[in-house]
């Protein structure tokens, strides 16, 4: 299911829209990194283009991590 979050990043709200198993992998990737959810949400946002919207660019850490995680060495693509 697709659901609507709000948070804060650098001081201004923002909200997206992920889907739960996005959301659950990010919430363990954080974890793993030993990091707040909203320093990991701001290091993404921080990292985005600037014709991406969060909700693509949080979609895309999480293929790629999990990419990298598995293994494939073209998880940079």
């Amino acid at each position: 299911m697709i659901r609507k979050h709000s948070v804060t990043l650098h001081g201004h709200r923002t909200s997206f829209s992920l889907e739960d198993d996005f959301w659950e992998e990010l919430k363990a990737i954080a974890a793993r990194r030993k990091m707040a959810l909203a320093a990991l949400l701001s290091e993404i946002d921080d990292g985005r283009g600037d014709g991406s919207n969060l909700s693509s660019a949080l979609r895309v850490y999480v293929l790629r991590a999990v990419r990298q995680a598995d293994g494939d060495t073209d998880a940079a693509r």
